[in-house]
C-alpha cells in the first residue's frame, strides 16, 4: 500500500526529518509516536504532499506507484486523505452539506452514526465554533469516511477533546479498517498507539523503534514520555 523509502527533509538549516523508511500495508492500522516536535506532522504533510513539504531525498511509493512528484490534488484522487489535529471550521456549511461535498460519497446518516453523534441532531447544525473541538474532529472523521479513502492520515485525532470522543474515533478508526483502508495514525499517546496493528517511534527525524504494539509503547512510556531535550536517545536504552 504505502511505502516510505529513505525520506530526508530540511527546513532552512535544520534537518527535520532523517531517513525514514516505513511500510504499511493494506487495510493495516499503522501508530507513529513520538513527543512533540520529532517530526511526525511533517511527515503526515510530505505523505499528503502539502505545499512546501516536499522531500530533499527519499521516494513515496503507494500502491507501486512513486507519488513524490504528484500534487496534494493527485494524491487525493488516488485515495490518499488526511484529517489535521484541529478540525476547521466551515462558516454556514451544514454537517449535512459538508459531509456531501463529493460525489458518491457515503450515506451522510451513516457516517455520523459511526463516530457517535445522532443525525436528527447535526446534519442541519454549521460546521463552525458553535460545535464543541470533539464534536468538530468526529464531523471531520465522518467527512473522511463518506469519501470511501485507501490510505487515511490522522494526525493527533485525540488531541485536546473529551473521552467519549476518544471512544468514538477509535471505534472509527477500526471502521476505517473494517472497509479496508489503511490507517497511518499520528500521536503522542501511548494508548491511542495501542490501537495500531504496529508502532513506530519517531525521535530526533528518525525511527528508532518499531514493530510490536505493546513493546514500543512500553519503551516510549518508559523513555520518552517525560523527554524534554527531543534529541538522541542513547544506544544503550536502545539495546
Amino acid at each position: 500500500m504505502l511505502e516510505l523509502k529513505d525520506i530526508h527533509y530540511n527546513a532552512g538549516e535544520k534537518e527535520i526529518l532523517r531517513g525514514i523508511n516505513l511500510v504499511i500495508g493494506e487495510g493495516e492500522i499503522h501508530s507513529i509516536i513520538g513527543v512533540n516536535g520529532t517530526g511526525k506532522t511533517t511527515l503526515a504533510a510530505i505523505i499528503m504532499g502539502l505545499n512546501g513539504y516536499s522531500p530533499d531525498k527519499g521516494r513515496i511509493i503507494f500502491n507501486g506507484k512513486n507519488i513524490i512528484d504528484l500534487s496534494i490534488t493527485e494524491r487525493a484522487k488516488l485515495g490518499i486523505t488526511l484529517a489535521w489535529q484541529i478540525p476547521a471550521n466551515f462558516e454556514g456549511v451544514t454537517v449535512r452539506e459538508y459531509l456531501s461535498i463529493k460525489k458518491n460519497s457515503a450515506d451522510p446518516k451513516k457516517a455520523l452514526k459511526l463516530v457517535g453523534l445522532n443525525p436528527d441532531h447535526y446534519l442541519d447544525r454549521v460546521v463552525d465554533e458553535n460545535l464543541s473541538g470533539g464534536e468538530r474532529k468526529r464531523v471531520e472523521l465522518a467527512s473522511v469516511l463518506s469519501i470511501k479513502p485507501k490510505l487515511v492520515i490522522l494526525d493527533e485525532p485525540d488531541s485536546g477533546i473529551d473521552m467519549a470522543s476518544i471512544a468514538a474515533i477509535k471505534k472509527m478508526i477500526r471502521s476505517f479498517k473494517k472497509m479496508g483502508a489503511s490507517v497511518l495514525l499520528i500521536t503522542h499517546s501511548e494508548e491511542m498507539a495501542k490501537i495500531g496493528d504496529s508502532v513506530a517511534l519517531l525521535c530526533n527525524g528518525k525511527i528508532v523503534k518499531e514493530g510490536n504494539v505493546k513493546e514500543v509503547t512500553e519503551f516510549f512510556k518508559r523513555y520518552c514520555k517525560g523527554c524534554t531535550h527531543v534529541g538522541e536517545i542513547e544506544e544503550e536504552i536502545l539495546k
